[in-house]
């Protein structure tokens, strides 16, 4: 799928990373991106959002970014 962000827009490196920092990454290798950290199983639209940090109840991310 094409990516709709402008600039970088995958992280597979965050996995296992703390949410609040993979998002604070993500802003800052990607301007124009504000990074929203959610919990697995968090309904949301089905469309691609470059913007979206998964994690687990302990906060760390759980699935490559988007």
């Amino acid at each position: 799928m094409a990516s709709r962000c402008p600039g970088k827009s995958s992280w597979p490196e965050l996995v296992r990373a703390y949410g609040e920092a993979a998002a604070a990454t993500i802003e800052r290798e990607n301007r124009n991106v504000d990074a929203i950290v959610l919990r697995e199983g968090t309904p949301v639209t089905k469309d691609f959002r470059c913007n979206r940090v998964w994690v687990n109840e302990q906060g760390v991310v759980t699935r490559s970014v988007p």
